[in-house]
């Protein structure tokens, strides 16, 4: 790989604005709208329908247990619950985020669907060395949130994720060419001068390759990895094998 796509890591502005910086809420609203262009819900729920349906099999009706890692204000969270409350109605969700910013009213609707929150309000670095979690849960998803992890974090991560879970998804940035090109025109979408920022920077972090499977942990034989980029989204899906569970 050459040395202009190698991958670097930067601070994006949206990190360091107060939760209710009007720059801060535009951002978020624009987050809103790259997720649909990325189509991250529909990809994350499509992976969970085809993977984790079979895996589950085994948990006799009991409740999806599901933490969304970096959920930020949860409307990805929000649209895998409209897409996946018919198949699984009832979900016990964990929403983790160094910031409470999840609007009530979609607390709310996510309970319409039979999905019902807690939150986690604390920084990903305490969520993985924290030794008094004992939960367990049967799937986690992070979106957007990985690339903004140095490469001993991100392995760290993936250690707990090993040991607290069954079930994994990441979509964030594909780092390369086109994506950069995408990322320096997010203007056009109407997004403001934080996301037009951060939007490359989230590139210039993002990932390619079989990166992210490099950094699972040593020991998977009980693990399936699966990562592919498309245009400009960039996936990975460990999951444990039925046989392996515990």
């Amino acid at each position: 790989m050459s040395a202009f796509f190698a991958r670097r890591l930067s601070r994006e502005m949206l990190d360091l604005l107060p939760c209710d910086d009007p720059r801060a809420v535009r951002s978020r609203l624009d987050i809103h709208r790259l997720n649909d262009i990325m189509g991250s819900a529909r990809l994350i729920a499509r992976a969970m329908r085809q993977h984790a349906a079979s895996s589950l099999q085994h948990r006799d009706e009991q409740p999806l247990r599901l933490i969304d890692l970096g959920c930020g204000d949860a409307t990805l969270t929000l649209g895998l619950a409209r897409r996946l409350a018919g198949q699984w109605p009832a979900t016990r969700l964990t929403l983790l985020d160094r910031h409470d910013v999840v609007r009530s009213d979609t607390r709310d609707e996510l309970a319409r669907h039979g999905w019902h929150a807690e939150t986690l309000s604390m920084d990903i670095g305490d969520w993985t060395t924290r030794a008094d979690l004992h939960s367990r849960w049967d799937m986690a998803v992070a979106n957007l949130f990985i690339h903004h992890l140095d490469t001993a974090q991100i392995k760290a991560l993936f250690g707990a994720l090993a040991r607290r879970t069954d079930w994994f998804m990441a979509c964030e940035p594909q780092r390369g060419p086109l994506p950069l090109l995408a990322s320096r025109g997010v203007g056009l979408t109407g997004a403001g001068a934080v996301t037009r920022n951060d939007a490359i920077l989230s590139v210039q972090a993002g990932f390619r390759d079989f990166e992210l499977s490099g950094l699972w942990p040593a020991a998977r034989a009980d693990w399936a990895l699966q990562e592919s980029s498309r245009l400009i989204s960039h996936t990975f899906t460990a999951f444990r094998k039925p046989s392996a569970q515990p």
